[in-house]
């Protein structure tokens, strides 16, 4: 299968070149690889100048088409014929050496597959399953990892998600696919990571990401996973590992992230739920006045006060917005 790689960047050149030299010793090479660059300088764009990569078009994008989502539909115009799937990765990856190998092989173990996400191997420890449990940890599929304390808080207030990790629950607020062990396995999900992310390039006729999710984006995968599901099926193979090493640079303020994570997080919320039942909204707010409680806390315990009391405040204000001006669900 013909393939692309499609890296949307901003401001963080050191770690694109990281990338690309994890993607210069891969088992299998990209047909093309395309850079959609939204830095305010050309601290990006030197890398390029003497640049021996295979396959490589760059293009420092205006002020228009700057942004998560809007780079990423740029790049699907500049996608070339013949190729088969699409595959997007943040530039503060690097990769393990047969990651698109194993993450191409899944289209053809699954057939039916629309979108297929990669492995993320260095944010969580997991150790096989040992007996007997504990309310400490979490378990999956003969695997466990230690339990965050969000949600063991949120065991005690029957507040735990009601589905898997990699669905997105009744009240949302769900596991993520860090929730899912290094199996091996290829899990069945509706939702991916958009920065370790590939889909069929036929998804991109029906498709486009949404431009609700201004700049960062935050969970602008998960609008589009989950439109995708309506389609057809969504993987995950864990066999398909990189490591995200969360480069600070082009980040937003702690405020705006805050509000993000509430007024994003009820988008994606009612793009699967339209009418939520009366249970699952009070269990979303009772969800996010909790978890506004914990990261407020932080603002007395952690080493980070300043960040986690501004991004407190922005959680708040994200909170107490929805009542006045809640988000067009397009």
């Amino acid at each position: 299968m013909n393939f692309s790689l499609v890296v949307c960047t901003y401001m963080r050149p050191m770690a694109l070149q990281n990338l690309l030299n994890s993607v210069s010793k891969q088992t299998l090479y990209p047909n093309e690889i395309i850079i959609v660059d939204g830095s305010l300088d050309d601290s990006t764009s030197n890398i390029f100048k003497n640049s021996t990569i295979k396959n490589l078009r760059y293009k420092l994008v205006d002020s228009d088409n700057r942004g998560l989502t809007k780079q990423r539909n740029y790049s699907i115009k500049m996608i070339g014929a013949g190729i088969d799937v699409v595959c997007f990765l943040d530039d503060d990856i690097v990769l393990e050496k047969n990651y698109f190998q194993n993450l191409i092989d899944t289209y053809k173990t699954k057939t039916d597959a629309l979108a297929v996400g990669g492995y993320i191997k260095n944010e969580v420890l997991w150790k096989k399953e040992k007996a007997p449990k504990s309310v400490n940890k979490f378990y999956f599929d003969g695997w466990m990892r230690t339990e965050p304390s969000r949600f063991k808080l949120r065991r005690k207030f029957n507040l735990l998600p009601d589905t898997p990790p990699g669905y997105l629950p009744t009240f949302a607020h769900g596991r993520s696919i860090g929730f899912l062990p290094p199996s091996g396995k290829i899990y069945q999900v509706e939702q991916i990571m958009g920065g370790v992310s590939s889909y069929k390039k036929e998804v991109f006729n029906h498709l486009s990401f949404s431009t609700y999710f201004e700049g960062y984006g935050l969970y602008e995968d998960t609008d589009f996973s989950l439109r995708i599901a309506k389609r057809g099926k969504l993987y995950v193979n864990t066999a398909a590992q990189l490591n995200h090493y969360h480069d600070i640079g082009g980040r937003p303020n702690k405020f705006k992230y805050g509000k993000m994570v509430v007024r994003n997080g009820w988008y994606v919320w009612r793009v699967k739920y339209h009418k939520p039942e009366l249970k699952s909204r009070l269990k979303w707010h009772c969800t996010v006045f909790l978890l506004t409680v914990i990261r407020l806390s932080n603002s007395i315990t952690s080493n980070q006060k300043k960040e986690a009391l501004t991004e407190s405040l922005g959680r708040i204000v994200g909170w107490l917005s929805l009542i006045i001006n809640k988000p067009k669900i397009n």
